[in-house]
């Protein structure tokens, strides 16, 4: 009986991102689930507040530090110059919103070239104990971090190519989909976060731009949307799935080429 799915082929490629994302949404409904997501709930938090800080050093001002609560909330605290224009306080206060869509997006395009998988996989490890070194100023950020970080250079050194595959699209998805669980909090204007009340990243953008934030908020969410559909339709199109044509040798070559004379 021929195989229903060709190796290789895009349905397979389509199976497996839909498997990873099946994990990621099913694995808090699992016995244990809610404690098996757990260190990825802190990842998800570590893409967002990574990508304010990140945004603030790359627009000139610094980042100090980042804090992770056991609730799974988090806060970048960075230092902002006197008479830093209201665009770049916005540009800051989107970078964490649009961070885990673009990480996801990043991780989804690294999961379709084989040769990336283990490079990519201890870039994100190292990244995550090099922020915890530098930045992380929490007891739950020093607990959870440098485990996952040593999960992944486990993974990135030890496990196959298709576990290498499934893991970079199962972070890619998580990191993507976040974004559908962060929509309450982007759609508010303030968030409570460890007991006290801030403007959100969206009220934080009104306040700076003008317009309502739940407009900033369809906006962030779109741009993500886009960035997350741009990587899949490249991971998955089928020209780059489909494996190269077999390459005769060069002594075949001439030795037909021979016969014709």
């Amino acid at each position: 009986m021929l195989p229903r799915v060709t190796p290789g082929s895009q349905s397979e490629a389509v199976g497996r991102l839909a498997l990873a994302a099946l994990v990621v949404v099913l694995l808090p409904a699992l016995p244990f689930g809610t404690f098996l997501a757990y260190p990825f709930l802190i990842l998800t938090t570590w893409f967002h507040e990574m990508g304010h800080g990140l945004a603030a050093m790359a627009l000139g001002q610094d980042f100090e530090r980042l804090m992770i609560f056991a609730s799974g909330s988090g806060v970048a605290q960075y230092r902002v110059v006197e008479g830093t224009s209201p665009l770049v306080l916005a540009a800051i206060a989107a970078g964490g919103p649009l961070a885990p869509s673009l990480v996801g997006a990043g991780l989804i395009v690294a999961s379709a070239h084989p040769r990336a998988f283990r490079a990519v996989l201890w870039l994100v490890s190292a990244a995550i104990l090099a922020s915890t070194i530098i930045w992380v100023r929490a007891p739950v950020g020093y607990a959870v971090l440098p485990l996952l970080a040593a999960f992944l250079a486990l993974v990135a050194w030890r496990a196959r190519p298709a576990v290498l595959r499934f893991t970079l699209q199962f972070l890619g998805v998580l990191a993507a989909l976040s974004m559908l669980r962060d929509a309450g909090y982007l759609l508010s204007a303030r968030a409570v976060i460890d007991g006290k009340t801030f403007l959100s990243d969206t009220g934080q953008i009104a306040a700076g731009l003008g317009l309502p934030h739940w407009l900033w908020a369809g906006l962030i969410l779109g741009v993500g949307g886009l960035i997350t559909g741009v990587a899949l339709r490249y991971a998955l199109a089928e020209h780059r799935l489909r494996p190269p044509p077999p390459r005769r040798p060069a002594n075949v070559l001439q030795f037909r080429a021979r016969r014709r004379r």
